[in-house]
């Protein structure tokens, strides 16, 4: 699309500046020139009665895939991050996705699991998520390292960091028992180059007495001693029943100044592979659970018991699964899920999951996207479910806040990308990341029985200027999507 596009008397939300009033928004390329009264554009969109904002900045999403992404852009995002788990070759994921295409902004950290699988356990990575997935239920690389294999895994993330990897991914509830002193050093490692660790918790001391320490005590204790920047991902998901515990410890260790950032996402359920340590038929109950509260994807089976569990993790520990951790009809259930997101300064984030064909493809070109797929239904809904509860249904936050934590907390996390730095806020000069959406009818309409059913009230989506919905559609031959890399200090 080329020259000038105006969007015409929107109630323009800019969490950067504080802004919320009408105003027109003009985009020149993959840029905002101007924000204003009275513009002129070589095209103009009529956005009256919408809203007119950043695009959301996803920071914890697996996806990796353009149909995965179609269904996150009709949620508002214009950039999806695979930051918990990472990628390994960081270059290779990368490569991948600029030669396949994406409709939206893309970035990935080193992966902690892959260097430790490739050390421990001698699985070279390959960047794929079907490989990572059956990683998460091998045992060999979740045991403690010696020195020299330590030394090893942590040049292995160096290298990734200098290939511009966002950080490292951090998987440690997948390695609960691994030595704490190798989290330390891998915080001292990105600390010196000036880049985060987001990390899945390993267990809490309520679940687990035996926990060589604490899960989120872990990440508080490492940024004091390093001066790391910690990204505790999906507190909501780790602390479980404890959330109010955790949160009032991560509160203040960050009034202490500690650079501690935590997500979270607004869905009872999770989702992993069925061979995660966690799952364990002996350690469920740990967690509260048992084994019916488990649904296979993309089969839909709901595990019987404890057997059939023992039985499909033996077989397929790499298939993804739902794991019911809050009934979410249960008001002290929902009121517990409700805290870790309205906590201050809490990111939304979806651990978005691929959507999985029953032939075990993970990618489609094909809009709408073909029949059978399957896949939680926080990769298509978080963001409007977020809006839908937190705004529309209980006024929980203005329209301001809700931007806030779903656009510009996320960019500012990112700000040692310098192609973050534009992204997160509206102005003149920030990138052309923009949704405009009907405050009235924003919702998810996903759920746990029809997964890829695309949120509703997104009206436009552009990336980098480009459209990628228009008119509340889908552009199928939109790809307008760019890298974010780092640039290590």
């Amino acid at each position: 699309m080329t020259g000038t596009t105006l969007l015409k008397g929107g109630r323009v939300i800019d969490p950067g500046s504080g802004f919320d009033g009408l105003a027109d928004v003009l985009l020149d390329g993959d840029r905002i020139s101007a924000v204003g009264r009275e513009l002129s554009g070589d095209r103009e969109i009529d956005v009256s009665r919408l809203l007119v904002g950043p695009g959301f900045i996803d920071l914890h999403s697996h996806v990796n895939s353009i149909a995965g992404q179609r269904l996150q852009a009709l949620d508002g995002v214009t950039t999806a991050l695979d930051l918990e788990a990472g990628v390994m070759p960081v270059a290779a994921g990368y490569r991948k996705a600029a030669e396949e295409g994406r409709p939206l902004n893309y970035g990935f950290s080193a992966s902690w699991a892959s260097a430790r699988g490739q050390v421990l356990s001698g699985v070279m990575p390959s960047a794929d998520f079907h490989q990572a997935m059956a990683l998460l239920g091998d045992p060999g690389w979740q045991r403690s390292s010696t020195p020299a294999e330590l030394g090893r895994w942590l040049d292995l993330i160096a290298g990734e960091l200098e290939a511009g990897a966002l950080g490292v991914g951090v998987l440690l509830g997948y390695a609960p028992l691994s030595d704490p002193a190798e989290f330390v050093a891998l915080a001292r490692l990105a600390a010196e180059a000036g880049l985060p660790t987001y990390t899945h918790v390993r267990e809490l001391v309520e679940a687990d007495p035996a926990t060589p320490i604490d899960g989120s005590a872990e990440i508080v204790r490492a940024a004091a001693e390093t001066g790391a920047h910690m990204h505790h991902c999906h507190v909501n998901s780790t602390s479980r029943r404890h959330v109010d515990r955790v949160l009032a410890l991560l509160d203040r260790a960050r009034s202490e100044g500690s650079p501690i950032t935590l997500e979270a996402y607004p869905y009872g359920s999770g989702a992993t592979a069925v061979g995660a340590y966690f799952l364990d038929p002996d350690r469920l109950g740990r967690w509260g659970l048992t084994p019916d509260r488990i649904v296979l994807l993309p089969s839909g089976e709901r595990v019987a018991d404890a057997a059939r569990l023992a039985e499909v993790r033996e077989a397929t520990p790499g298939m993804a699964c739902v794991v019911e951790i809050f009934d979410e009809d249960d008001p002290v259930d929902a009121a517990l899920l409700r805290s870790s997101l309205v906590v201050p300064d809490c990111c939304v984030a979806s651990d978005a999951m691929p959507v999985i064909w029953p032939d075990d493809s993970t990618e489609s070109r094909e809009w709408p996207l073909p029949p059978g797929g399957t896949t939680h239904p926080r990769t298509a809904g978080t963001f409007a479910r977020t809006l839908r509860t937190l705004v529309r249904e209980t006024a929980t936050w203005p329209w301001l806040e809700a931007f806030r934590r779903c656009s510009y907390l996320p960019a500012r996390i990112l700000d040692f990308a310098p192609a973050a730095r534009a992204k997160g806020h509206l102005g003149a000069g920030a990138d052309a990341d923009v949704v405009v959406l009907d405050p009235a009818a924003v919702t998810d309409t996903a759920t746990y029985l029809d997964p890829t059913s695309p949120s509703v009230g997104v009206r436009y989506l552009f990336v980098a200027g480009s459209p990628v919905v228009w008119e509340g559609s889908l552009m199928a031959d939109a790809y307008p999507g760019r890298p974010l890399r780092a640039e290590p200090g």
